[in-house]
């Protein structure tokens, strides 16, 4: 931990022992009573989680989904200038504040209580401000966590982009492979059922995409794929449709990876791995392209950019398969988020409606369009158990503040997609001849 030993003089005991009661509870004695008055300013009321305090006195019910632990003063501080997501979340990278319990459920309920700071009324500020000067809490904004970036130069350039990617990919391949299992793949898997294991779901959402670009069809088909990760579609396709795979990545950790891969499942006649913008493609032509977790650095800025150049590569009746997060309205990740500064740096999630506008414009001739929100959600479900499984090691690897915001950033995701506020879709787009042939099935039941 981060914060100092003083501020974190530990009475668990006194806190266990004390009685269950399902109503907000507090002790007479400590900080709790004094931090009270905060919750007027911070959260709407019923919270049913219990926060426990640097001095071992606590709030709240004990039968609840679990505990928000303040370590430190320093935590309201920081709540204090930024009472939202990004207060609270730095507070966490530090280890300020710990999320004791499922951490899924503790994030849904501090995300349904938590207040719109915007409406609050001067005289609960004024009270609030008079609980943190009693609690000490008064002062400078702490220093912010090293790990939150600040990118510089033009948004969507090619520098700035690889720039993002390198941030969030660069991370380190074996806290990757903590994390996503053995298949090393970080996109959305398909569990066919629900005891089927996560590589199981990730190599049956390969197989799905391959159907789909109609590679079982096609003898030695030339498959292009956009942000190829560690290799894992490209390798699948190659193993079990003989296809001849162009992989391309601007992560440098992935793609030496994603080589030794390649080797090691004997495909290097077949599979060649690329340090390349998409950008930068020219002069080829592909009978498919996938492109699978990548297009939410595309950014709507460079969207037409971005299909124009696919169509440009594809044969006639090569097929496109695009699958990204999306969400309703769209949204960038930009300004004071936690998902900005940490995780996905200008990225940015669009409206799926408005993807199939811009594959259209681009001359695609959309085909099929396939939710798969309720799988990511189970797929990051899964991370977090593997992350928080491995947690020592992977804190060795990555240090325990780079630990702490992949485990609050894919928690939070997976609530996300579970109550539908993000989703995540397949389009699936193909380049007709000029008679309008399109060499697409009659049914879906040539993917099953």
């Amino acid at each position: 931990m981060t914060v100092s030993h003083d501020e974190r003089h530990d009475h668990m005991q006194s806190i266990s022992s004390t009685a269950h009661v399902p109503t907000r509870k507090r002790d007479s004695v400590g900080v709790a009573p004094k931090f009270e008055p905060l919750f007027a300013l911070l959260f709407t009321k019923g919270v049913p989680l219990r926060f426990v305090f640097w001095d071992g006195s606590a709030l709240g019910p004990d039968t609840g989904p679990g505990s928000v632990v303040i370590n430190s003063r320093r935590a309201l501080t920081r709540l204090l200038w930024s009472a939202d997501e990004l207060g609270l979340a730095r507070a966490f990278v530090m280890g300020e504040v710990d999320l004791e319990g499922d951490i899924g459920l503790v994030l849904q309920a501090l995300r349904d209580t938590a207040r719109a700071t915007k409406r609050v009324g001067w005289h609960v500020l004024a009270r609030g401000f008079s609980a943190a000067l009693r609690l000490g809490a008064l002062g400078l904004p702490p220093t912010r966590p090293e790990e939150e970036l600040h990118l510089s130069g033009t948004l969507h350039s090619k520098k700035r982009d690889a720039a993002a990617v390198t941030h969030h990919y660069d991370v380190g391949n074996d806290f990757y492979r903590i994390v996503l299992g053995p298949t090393m793949t970080y996109s959305c898997a398909r569990f066919d059922n629900a005891s089927m294991t996560l590589e199981d779901a990730q190599q049956s959402k390969h197989d799905l995409i391959c159907r789909k670009l109609g590679l079982h069809e096609i003898a030695h088909a030339r498959l292009l794929d956009v942000g190829c990760g560690w290799g894992s579609m490209a390798i699948h396709a190659a193993a079990n449709y003989g296809a001849d795979v162009i992989g391309i990545t601007l992560s440098p950790a992935q793609a030496q990876l994603a080589r030794n891969r390649v080797e090691a499942a004997g495909l290097e006649g077949r599979v060649h791995i690329l340090l390349e913008d998409y950008r930068d493609l020219r002069g080829e032509t592909f009978d498919a392209i996938s492109s699978i977790g990548m297009f939410e650095h595309v950014g709507t800025k460079n969207m037409a950019e971005y299909f124009n150049t696919l169509f440009a590569l594809l044969g006639p009746k090569g097929r496109l398969l695009n699958h990204a997060i999306s969400k309703p309205h769209g949204s960038k990740f930009v300004g004071k988020s936690f998902t900005s500064r940490y995780v996905f740096p200008d990225g940015e999630l669009i409206d799926v409606a408005d993807v199939i506008g811009a594959m259209q414009r681009s001359s695609f001739e959309v085909r099929d369009v396939e939710s798969l929100r309720e799988h990511y959600a189970a797929t990051l479900r899964v991370w977090v158990r593997n992350l928080e499984g491995a947690w020592d090691k992977a804190v060795a690897i990555v240090g325990e503040h780079r630990a702490r915001i992949w485990r609050l950033y894919m928690a939070a995701s997976a609530n996300s997609f579970e109550n539908g506020s993000i989703s995540v879709h397949q389009v699936l787009g193909v380049a007709p001849t000029n008679k309008g042939e399109s060499g697409m099935p009659r049914t879906r039941s040539a993917w099953s």
